[in-house]
């Protein structure tokens, strides 16, 4: 799923202030959300978050990526 997306399903979920990171470790900005794709986050599947908690791990789309 993009970043984009991503973001946009969670705050339909009702928390507002979700946080992304550069996978790669380069510390790259995402300036176009729609250009990422996600490949981690944390805390993990089913696990309730609040605002701030949800941590997206991404790529360029572009970038090979383990999804």
């Amino acid at each position: 799923m993009n970043l984009q997306d991503a973001q946009n399903l969670i705050q339909e979920l009702g928390v507002f202030y979700s946080r992304s990171t550069d996978a790669t470790g380069k510390g790259r900005n995402q300036v176009l959300d729609a250009n990422w794709v996600v490949v981690g986050q944390a805390p993990g599947v089913g696990v309730p978050i609040g605002e701030g908690d949800a941590v997206l791990s991404v790529v360029k789309l572009t970038e090979p990526n383990p999804c």
